[in-house]
């Protein structure tokens, strides 16, 4: 019933807004002609192709555009006449097309115009040409995963790591201008692989994998509103080309070259030369209206993933000294397989499969001191067996009406996710010692049902759509404690999540000249039950609801050919993780205990920023200022029970916040075979005082004072290509002190390396990279307490040498 008014209200919303629109659009005069260039072998569109429109009697120009990355180009404010399109692009035969534009209709199409290969030479011919990295809107950075040779054989982590404005935090999380409140896609839509609510899995994810990845930091409504700090699109690879193409490739590596930092007494040893192991193989083969699709991967690595030494000082004068040490071993294979099927010229069907298995084996060494080194009072040691199991469907069906880029779709997405996940414990002390252990598992359903629709009109472009979301995760979690166990065997169990999310939106496009302007409305209803067994020592059942609107826009002003200023406002939201309401705690750390927060609600966020493009004849420049206004903050805090060394970390919501700043994007050719491209971010975040109260494993408050830091980001990358078939890439990584919600973390430096040799006329490329190549990334932070502080320096892994091999077929 919720469901069914919800779906009422948004629709007459959404009816009302699209209605402005179009009555704004019909008062507007002039003729409008549309197409779409493509390739003749394959059809798909050429992105960024020159269209000139000029008058069959004596070529006088009249009018040009670029088409976009899908090919589609629209001229607007013309005049009944007889002229001819010239066409061309890097790469393509120029084709020249007569045209006449009739006084009886507005909106007409040049349909579909096919361009050549050129085809001069019996060997192939490798263009090479650089994607402009910031959109026409200044709304979309794209950047391809083959250009970035200083992390190629990694994972999907380390790959963004080096993107500009993208950083990774201390608990391994992608960040955008300091956030890491993204919403990351996979093919342009959300999986339980990559997370829902958040971000996960991404440093198991093969880079073999990926095409190419966009970052987006002001979305339009046309995406869904989850991930204030922007969207992070990761596109799988796939070809249209006709006949059969792929590639295979091979990457080995070694990482933890040498210990950064000794252990503490009587830890046993750090993981050393840990091996890694990336063998991929992608296909595609295109025959007539079919195309067959496959991409599989294998990611093998050994990593000393945590090596953090901590010391705790309390009020009382008791200091705790900490090392906690975690060797990993994971095993994850990915497969993706599919067919698109055009059923006729304007009809195509897409059907795919998705499957991943990681398999994870982690050994923690957790020895704790009181007072120095001579007093051990504790070593927790353990055994973490874990499995995930990823599974995903997808259908589509796109239909084209005559008119170019007029299209109507059907989607509907499938995933699992199932965390099987058992932690075996040893509690060793002075006068005793004991095993624990757990078992839990965790079952993600979604089901996502989508109507899209899109229609090229007067100047511009519109947009609506429909989305159904129905997502449930069943867990349930066994404690089975042993000898003294510290295990709160009463605050395991069942709890299930359920949310329901119907949603529309509407988007339009309008285009001038000297001008454009996109607005957009998206509305949802978000239902979502959180269900705690009855028998749980502390947390109830909760859950929230919510009816809103999330407004987009942006206006572009084009001060010539070369200049563009954009400003834009978003209103975004970010629903907790089921995993930050989860109310079963952990014990890998057992003094410093997270759990999550059942009461716990989203978060909401208005943005506005402005951004400016220069391009300049050997590079461009780019800047935007950007102020997020933040209610809600979702931020996690530590506390302690009584007189207990224990710490609890729990969520919260702190109240108000703000995130002010200005990137920077400077690409620079500066000589013929070097490239610079170099990006800067200052930013200031303030949280406002706020008062919460961790509840588990009893009520204990914690107060914050306001709290405001200035930071920043530098990253240069350095490109020079040495000859036809040899190209290098340095990028040096500075990431200042920034500010945490009770503390703050330390400054980062790290400098990446890569080399590449084109082999085998082009098809073949040998590879060879290094991350952190002087070792000096470590991770510090500080986090201040009611009566305690805490220290903390983590020297994981971060060095990692590999060598690859790719062939292109």
């Amino acid at each position: 019933m919720y469901t069914y008014f919800a779906l009422q209200r948004i629709f007459f919303i959404l009816l009302i807004f699209t209605w402005s629109m179009e009555t704004v659009v019909a008062q507007n005069g002039g003729i409008s002609i549309s197409g779409k260039v493509a390739e003749s072998e394959g059809g798909e569109g050429i992105p960024f192709a020159t269209i000139i429109l000029k008058t069959k009697a004596d070529t006088t120009f009249i009018k040009g555009t670029i088409s976009n990355e899908e090919g589609l180009f629209v001229l607007t404010e013309l005049n009944a006449g007889t002229y001819f399109l010239e066409l061309s692009s890097l790469g393509f035969q120029t084709k020249y097309v007569a045209i006449l534009i009739g006084q009886m209709s507005a909106y007409q199409n040049a349909g579909n115009i096919f361009l050549t290969r050129m085809t001069e030479q019996l060997d192939e011919i490798v263009v090479n040409a650089q994607r402009d990295e910031v959109n026409a809107g200044l709304n979309k950075k794209t950047y391809s995963i083959e250009d970035n040779l200083s992390q190629s054989g990694g994972s999907v982590l380390q790959a963004v790591s080096n993107l500009p404005g993208v950083t990774i935090s201390q608990e391994g999380k992608m960040q955008l201008r300091g956030s890491e409140r993204i919403m990351v896609l996979i093919d342009g839509q959300q999986s339980a692989l990559t997370g829902y609510d958040g971000q996960k899995g991404l440093d198991n994810i093969p880079a073999s994998a990926i095409d190419r990845i966009e970052v987006i930091n002001n979305p339009s409504s046309r995406y869904e509103s989850n991930g204030n700090a922007g969207i992070i699109n990761i596109i799988l690879k796939k070809s249209g080309r006709e006949g059969l193409h792929g590639s295979v490739g091979l990457s080995l590596g070694v990482g933890a070259l040498w210990e950064k930092r000794e252990n503490l007494p009587a830890v046993g040893m750090q993981f050393r030369d840990t091996p890694k192991f990336n063998p991929s193989f992608s296909m595609n083969y295109k025959k007539n209206n079919t195309n067959l699709f496959l991409q599989a991967d294998y990611l093998y690595q050994q990593t000393l993933n945590k090596n953090e030494f901590s010391t705790r000082n309390y009020e009382d004068g008791t200091t705790i000294l900490q090392q906690i040490r975690r060797n990993r071993t994971t095993g994850l294979p990915t497969a993706k397989v599919g067919i698109d099927h055009g059923f006729s010229p304007n009809d195509l069907l897409t059907i795919s499969g998705f499957y991943s298995q990681e398999i994870i084996d982690d050994r923690g060494y957790n020895p704790y001191f009181l007072n120095d080194l001579n007093n051990r009072f504790r070593l927790w040691q353990f055994i973490e067996d874990e499995v995930k199991y990823t599974a995903a469907a997808n259908a589509s069906y796109t239909h084209k009406f005559p008119q170019a880029g007029h299209t109507i779709g059907l989607i509907y997405n499938y995933s699992f996710h199932r965390e099987d996940e058992k932690y075996f414990f040893t509690n060793s002390q002075a006068n005793f010692s004991g095993t624990d252990a757990f078992a839990l598992i965790s079952d993600e359903s979604i089901h996502d049902f989508g109507l899209d629709y899109q229609k090229p009109v007067r100047q511009g472009h519109l947009e609506a759509g429909l989305k159904m979301r129905f997502r449930t995760i069943p867990v349930n979690m066994q404690f089975m404690p042993g000898l003294n166990s510290q295990i709160d065997a009463n605050a395991g169990g069942w709890a299930d999540y359920y949310e329901n999310i119907p949603a529309a939106y509407t988007n339009y496009i309008y285009e001038q000249a000297d001008f454009d302007v996109e607005a957009g409305l998206r509305v949802e209803y978000v239902w979502v039950d959180y269900k705690v067994n009855p028998d749980h020592n502390t947390y109830k059942s909760d859950g929230y609801r919510y009816f809103q609107p999330f407004p987009s826009l942006r206006f572009t002003y084009k001060m010539g050919p070369s200049n563009r200023l954009s400003v834009f406002y978003n209103r975004r939201v970010d629903r907790p993780n089921e995993v930050d309401i989860r109310i079963f705690p952990k014990y890998d750390e057992p003094e410093l205990i997270k759990v999550g927060n059942p009461s716990l609600k989203p978060q909401f966020t208005n943005t506005i920023e402005a951004g400016f493009k220069h391009l300049m004849e050997n590079g461009n420049f780019y800047a935007a200022a950007y102020h997020k206004m933040i209610d809600g903050t979702i931020v996690r805090i530590a506390t302690r029970v009584d007189d207990s060394r224990l710490l609890y970390n729990v969520f919260q919501n702190a109240g108000k916040s703000t995130n002010t700043g200005l990137e920077v994007v400077w690409q620079w050719d500066a000589v013929k075979i070097l490239s610079i491209n170099s990006n800067i971010n200052v930013y200031r975040n303030i949280i406002q005082p706020f008062s919460v109260i961790n509840l588990y494993p009893s009520p204990s408050p914690f107060n914050s004072a306001k709290q405001s830091f200035t930071s920043g980001n530098i990253k240069v990358n350095f490109k020079a290509k040495f000859s036809k078939n040899f190209e290098s890439q340095l990028t040096a990584i500075y990431l200042a002190k920034d500010i945490l919600p009770q503390g703050s973390i330390g400054p980062r430096f790290s400098v990446d390396g890569g080399l590449k040799w084109s082999i085998q006329k082009g098809k073949g490329a040998l590879l060879l990279n290094a991350t952190d190549l002087f070792n000096t990334l470590k991770i510090q932070t500080y986090i201040n307490g009611n009566d305690f502080t805490m220290e903390s320096t983590n020297y994981l892994e971060t060095q990692v040498i590999r060598m690859g091999y790719q062939f292109k077929f």
